[in-house]
């Protein structure tokens, strides 16, 4: 089986053991029927898999978040929404196909939409820059959002990129600044925004186009400041040592959850998302849809009221006694 991550070993092996039975029937063990033994081997399948994934550590969910079957944006587009009207180039300086959007339906609502999108193959890959944006690419969907909040469209974002391209190219046409500009303005638009973390959420590059009303992240995806192996790298001068990252720096869905960084976990089929993919779609555009009727009751006012709330709260912090109690001296 191609592409089966280390903790998904013993199911591989359970399947493989069963595929070997059905070929050649006459191997099953004396004293219990052919049927009864694939039988017992198939829950024992479902046993070991319910297992495995309802116990998943942060850099296990890592992995299936990088999965290379995992579906990306324009799976979704194709699933979700209808009638994807793709545009393109950010009137600037180029086309940066690592940014997908346009015009499409969610339902009965109209909306513009736009995603990271990475590729499947090296060809493709190479074609979407492994969904690492150039600054073109977040210009582009800068573009694409005044034009729907010129037009009364609510913003939808999927989100799935590692960051940002920090190359050269990128740096001299001023990365840094187009992010920043796509925070602003992302906290200005008075049409709704949900913004969805279907795959990576990787620092900046994902924040470029994840300023919204409601950010949702799908069960196994994950948002971090730091990839587990930078982070690694930079504090354990390891990047083997990801693992251990992973689990310090609270990237996933659950942890975010109850950090108050995302709102809701839209949840994937046993196994993760790419097991099931119309599954998912459709769990995702049911969340989707329930969010967007939901901030379409607010008016603009208390829209924009909400989202400055909402940022205004990310980043907690507790003093310690000791630190009181110098201040007080200090007064």
């Amino acid at each position: 089986m191609k592409h089966q991550l280390d903790f998904e070993k013993p199911i591989i092996e359970l399947q493989w053991k069963l595929e070997e039975l059905k070929k050649h029937p006459e191997t099953h063990s004396i004293g219990i029927s052919f049927e009864e033994e694939c039988a017992a081997i198939e829950k024992k399948i479902d046993e070991t898999r319910k297992q495995i994934f309802s116990n998943l550590t942060p850099w296990q969910r890592v992995q299936l978040a990088r999965h290379p079957k995992r579906p990306f944006t324009l799976d979704y587009l194709k699933l979700a929404f209808s009638d994807f009207q793709e545009l393109h180039g950010d009137r600037l300086y180029a086309e940066d196909r690592a940014i997908v959007g346009g015009f499409a339906k969610l339902g009965d609502h109209k909306v513009m939409v736009m995603g990271t999108q990475k590729g499947r193959d090296t060809k493709e890959n190479i074609l979407r820059n492994f969904g690492s944006a150039h600054p073109e690419g977040y210009r582009k969907a800068l573009r694409l959002m005044q034009m729907a909040d010129k037009f009364g469209l609510p913003i939808i974002t999927l989100i799935d990129t590692a960051g940002a391209y920090p190359g050269i190219g990128a740096e001299e046409r001023h990365i840094a600044e187009a992010i920043a500009v796509n925070l602003r303005e992302m906290m200005l638009f008075n049409v709704p925004i949900i913004g969805a973390v279907i795959g990576e959420g990787g620092s900046g590059g994902a924040l470029g186009i994840g300023v919204a009303d409601r950010v949702l992240i799908l069960e196994n995806a994950y948002y971090s400041v730091i990839s587990p192996e930078g982070c690694a790298a930079i504090l354990w001068k390891d990047r083997a040592a990801a693992p251990k990252a992973a689990e310090s720096l609270k990237i996933t869905a659950k942890h975010l959850f109850d950090l108050k960084l995302v709102d809701e976990i839209v949840p994937e089929p046993l196994g993760g998302a790419h097991n099931d993919v119309a599954e998912t779609a459709a769990t995702l555009k049911s969340v989707l849809l329930k969010n967007l009727a939901e901030l379409k009751n607010l008016n603009t006012t208390e829209l924009l009221k909400l989202r400055y709330k909402k940022f205004r709260s990310h980043g907690h912090y507790v003093e310690g006694q000791v630190a009181i109690e110098q201040q007080v001296n200090v007064a």
